[in-house]
């Protein structure tokens, strides 16, 4: 269960979900359940409400009853945050949340027992907190949890009790949710989650069909400020004005932010999974500003490509990545910006290096044999009592 779903959402937990979904096909029977939003936003209901088949997954719709009104939702953030209220606070604030799909809820308690196991993604959303608490006795919870503090409200204390096992994506996830909510006695493994991998990469015919001549540093997400990307355009068009670089940004994504009018800097839109792929193969680094990740897949897939990852260190689960992995520098000042992209810069064998610690990272972590053996694992845990 996941709060939204589909072939044309192509990261964060929702696309994290779908390839687990998929995989975990090859064992069991699965189905999806799920609401019509598309837009993470406002939740607006796009899909048809009623069954569909994806890649050969069952998946089930529900209508959001009332999209995100983000006056009200922003009005509810700050008296929840500001002046930490009561569990009725709190719970006004997770509807307002949403996606508001009490239809969806109410599915899972009618059928409830027709399944195994329920996998629910996303501790934070409306659809998970109430889900998770109707099949507690048989789900599986994959928190996909940031360290923005919104896992510290009263009511997720003991929903992270609750579930039979939990699915970490990272060693960091783990130690901020159980001292947050003492969940330590909750089954549970570090996870993650695979990739789509290619048959090939090809950095030649991105650089035909792109234009980019010449080095380049490559971003791929949605360019957001709350991504970090502003933060970057700074560090990024300084270090040209500094040093002279002729290294250049590409990014790789929808824009939610103004993108600097800068020779340096590359808007290359949304691209199909073959041009993103082809796109690392070609760059110098990933980019990796963000400080809110649980764990970042397109670092992982860089690191499939043999490329490095220069990270913000604020982060601490990107940090802790480069660190186990050997595979990438960090920063937390414009400083350290500066000093580990003239490193990359410069240093071929560096990256050369840090590109293949990362394959062998991806391989030993985050293949597909790998993870689908620690989900086995945890589906197996014994049944828990219901949540009261």
């Amino acid at each position: 269960m996941v709060q939204r779903y589909g072939l044309d959402i192509a990261g964060g937990a929702e696309y994290h979900c779908r390839l687990v979904a998929e995989h975990l096909s090859r064992h069991a029977q699965v189905e999806v359940f799920t609401t019509c939003a598309l837009d993470y936003v406002t939740w607006a209901n796009h899909f048809p409400e009623g069954t569909e088949t994806l890649n050969g997954l069952p998946v089930h719709r529900f209508r959001v009853k009332r999209p995100r009104d983000t006056v009200r939702f922003a009005r509810a953030s700050r008296e929840v945050f500001g002046a930490r209220r009561g569990e009725r606070e709190e719970l006004a604030w997770l509807e307002e949340e949403g996606p508001f799909s009490p239809r969806l809820v109410r599915e899972v308690e009618r059928r409830r027992a027709e399944f195994d196991r329920w996998i629910f993604f996303s501790y934070r959303y409306y659809t998970t907190y109430h889900g998770l608490r109707a099949a507690a006795d048989r789900a599986l919870l994959v928190p996909t949890a940031e360290d923005d503090g919104v896992y510290d409200l009263e009511i997720f204390r003991p929903l992270f009790k609750a579930p039979r096992a939990i699915v970490w994506n990272s060693v960091e996830e783990k130690a901020m949710i159980e001292a947050a909510t003492g969940c330590a006695g909750v089954p549970g493994d570090v996870v993650g989650v695979g990739s789509a991998l290619p048959e090939r990469l090809d950095p030649a015919a991105f650089r035909a069909s792109s234009g980019l001549e010449g080095p380049f540093v490559l971003y791929v997400g949605r360019i957001d400020e709350n991504k970090g990307c502003r933060e970057l355009f700074g560090h990024f068009r300084r270090y040209r004005e500094e040093t002279g670089s002729q290294l250049r940004l590409a990014l790789v994504g929808k824009a939610v932010l103004p993108i600097p009018a800068d020779p340096g800097i590359v808007h290359l839109g949304f691209l199909p999974d073959a041009g993103k792929w082809n796109a690392l193969a070609a760059c110098e680094a990933l980019m990796m500003p963000s400080r809110y990740e649980s764990l970042s897949m397109v670092t992982l897939e860089a690191w499939w490509a043999e490329r490095p990852v220069l990270a913000n260190a604020k982060c601490a689960v990107l940090r802790g990545q480069c660190q186990r992995s050997n595979a990438g520098l960090y920063y937390s000042s414009y400083d350290e910006f500066r000093e580990s992209l003239a490193l990359l810069e410069a240093d071929a064998t560096l990256r050369a290096t840090l590109g293949r610690n990362g394959r062998r990272y991806f391989d030993t972590h985050y293949a597909w044999d790998v993870v689908e053996r620690k989900y086995l694992a945890l589906l197996d845990e014994p049944t828990k009592g219901s949540v009261a």
